[in-house]
């Protein structure tokens, strides 16, 4: 059901255009989309959310013991550009085994309700991170840290997004604060500013790991190490 806070897909979709220039268009081809995603910082499949239309299936097979672990993004965020670039390099280049994904298993409080705060959720679920997950990795990219029940709690619908929320879930999507403030309709906190290459690169490598085993996430938080990340933990 829509509602005048969740509106239908068209208009979600372009107010993500509107907020990067380009003009609206429904239903978006794949080329369009692929420019949309280019520029607002989501992910392809990330609108098709938005969009209310099919993702693959084989963007929701996991390890769902993995995704990007506490120790991996923070030696990220603290690696120069040029290491962080190879560290991605490397994560891109790894496969997990055949027969080591399975597909995402719904949980008993899923699915969510129709909303923002929902549709979000969901952006970080295809990032194979748990309300655990996310506010762990949340914490490290944005200095918002809530408890998994308050990341949980907006997925329900149960929490309404506010800007300190906006910020976190931006800075782990690796998108700018002012496209998810035109998607939603939240306003930006005052301190709005573009986010920092560090965690748009570190938000690239939580989407790349997404179908990655564990023990792979460990050797990339290995690699990332001997590039010199610290180790804070």
């Amino acid at each position: 059901m829509e509602s005048p806070t969740h509106p239908e897909p068209g208009i979600r979709l372009a107010r993500l255009a509107d907020a990067v220039g380009l003009p609206p268009v429904w239903p978006p081809a794949g080329e369009y989309l692929d420019a949309l995603a280019e520029r607002t910082g989501l992910r392809v499949h990330d609108l098709l959310l938005v969009a209310d239309l099919p993702v693959p299936g084989a963007a929701w097979l996991f390890d769902e013991s993995a995704g990007a672990s506490s120790r991996m993004v923070a030696r990220s965020l603290d690696l120069p550009a040029s290491d962080r670039h190879l560290l991605r390099a490397r994560a891109r280049s790894m496969t997990a085994p055949p027969g080591t994904l399975a597909p995402r298993r719904s949980r008993p409080y899923e699915p969510y309700p129709p909303g923002f705060g929902p549709l979000l959720l969901r952006m970080l679920a295809l990032r194979n991170l748990s309300w655990s997950g996310a506010a762990k990795v949340m914490c490290l990219m944005s200095g918002v840290c809530k408890a998994a029940s308050t990341i949980g709690a907006v997925g329900r619908g149960a929490k309404p997004l506010d800007a300190e929320m906006l910020d976190g879930f931006a800075a782990t999507l690796g998108t700018p604060v002012s496209v998810l403030a035109a998607l939603t309709g939240v306003r930006a906190s005052p301190e709005n500013r573009a986010p920092a290459p560090g965690t748009v690169d570190t938000a690239a490598l939580v989407w790349e790991v997404r179908h990655l085993t564990r023990h792979q996430v460990d050797r990339l938080t290995e690699y990332a190490g001997a590039l010199g990340g610290p180790d804070r933990y």
